[in-house]
């Protein structure tokens, strides 16, 4: 099988695979080669693969959708991480999502801003119509 992760970003994993377990609405389910077509929500957590040469690694991924049409399963997701080690993967995860939370800390606070400077200006064209 191939299996393909991606995020809107970046293709995280793009490789041969002999076996896939991943996490779904209702509970974990794995693939091997021959599995049969389907498609499934993707609960965030971890999905596990073993490569060709016998290795498991892992992705963390966040809520996504998991396609599996003939050889190729293809996971679209909003985050994924890649590792082979999960102590790692799991430091690797919280620094990025530590890093999302701080952009998104500063999109709102640029948003704000933005918010009230049109808001001053508005109140300002009303006072220069009246």
């Amino acid at each position: 099988m191939r299996l393909e992760v991606i995020t809107p970003m970046a293709v995280c994993v793009d490789r041969p695979v002999r076996r896939i377990v991943a996490e779904g609405p209702e509970g974990h389910f794995g693939m091997l080669p021959g599995h049969v077509d389907f498609v499934s929500q993707l609960a965030p957590g971890i999905l596990l693969y073993e490569t060709e040469e016998g290795g498991e690694r892992f992705v963390a991924v966040n809520s996504g959708t998991l396609v599996k049409c003939g050889d190729e399963v293809r996971v679209a997701v909003r985050g994924a991480v890649d590792g082979d080690d999960l102590p790692r993967l799991r430091a690797k995860v919280e620094a990025e999502f530590r890093q999302h939370d701080e952009e998104e800390r500063e999109a709102r606070a640029a948003l704000a801003r933005l918010e009230a400077s049109m808001v001053r200006r508005f109140r300002d064209l009303g006072m220069q119509s009246s």
